[in-house]
C-alpha cells in the first residue's frame, strides 16, 4: 500500500484574456487581494491562435499572465476557479463577459489548468471544475499533447514557462522544501 503524502505547494498562474486593456489593471488588483503580491508578469501577448472567444469579447484580443509570491495547495485549483469565474462576472455586461480568467499551476513535473468543461482528457476535482495536464514536463522542457490549446504548445508560451517553473523551484529551495513530487 502506497503511503498518502501532503503534495508540496504549487506555484498559481492566472491568464486573462481580453481585448480590453483597461481591465488588466483592476482586475490584477482583485487577482492580488486574494493571493497576496504578484512576483512576476508576462507581456501582454496577442490572443491570435484561435478566434474561440472572438464573438464574445471581440477582435484584437491579448493575454496576460500573473505568477502570485504565495505558494497554494494543488488541491485548492477548484475553488480559485470558482472564485476566478465571480470575478468574471463582475466585470461582465449584462451575459457577456469582457475578461476571460484562466487559472493554473506549475508543479514541477506539469502545467495544470482548470476549467468548467468536461472533456476525455479531464478529471473532476469537484465544485464543478475540471483539471487537465496542459503541458509536462520531460527531458528538460515543457511538452504539448495532442490536446493542448496551440499557444501554450508554442515555443515562446512553453518557454515562459519553464521560467516560470525555474521561479517556483527557487522558491521551493528557499522553503527548504526539496519535494520532487
Amino acid at each position: 500500500m502506497g503511503q498518502i503524502r501532503t503534495p508540496a505547494p504549487v506555484k498559481l498562474v492566472i491568464g486573462m484574456i481580453t481585448g480590453r486593456r483597461e481591465l488588466y489593471e483592476p482586475v490584477r488588483r482583485l487577482l492580488e487581494e486574494r493571493f497576496g503580491a504578484a512576483d512576476w508578469a508576462s507581456p501582454v501577448l496577442d490572443f491570435t491562435k484561435t478566434d474561440y472567444y472572438a464573438a464574445e469579447f471581440g477582435p484584437r484580443l491579448a493575454r496576460q499572465f500573473f505568477t502570485f509570491a504565495q505558494l497554494i495547495d494543488p488541491g485548492d485549483l477548484a475553488g480559485i476557479k470558482v472564485w476566478t469565474n465571480g470575478v468574471e462576472a463582475q466585470f461582465a455586461q449584462g451575459p457577456r463577459r469582457r475578461i476571460n480568467l484562466d487559472p493554473g499551476y506549475v508543479s514541477l513535473s506539469k502545467l495544470v489548468l482548470a476549467s468548467a468543461k468536461n472533456h476525455s482528457h479531464r478529471i473532476y476535482i469537484g465544485q464543478g471544475i475540471y483539471a487537465e495536464i496542459t503541458l509536462r514536463y520531460y527531458k528538460k522542457a515543457f511538452r504539448p499533447w495532442e490536446w493542448t490549446y496551440p499557444d501554450y504548445a508554442s515555443e515562446g508560451y512553453r518557454e515562459m514557462f519553464q521560467e516560470i517553473r525555474e521561479r517556483y523551484m527557487q522558491q521551493l529551495r528557499l522553503s527548504g522544501n526539496q519535494s520532487l513530487e
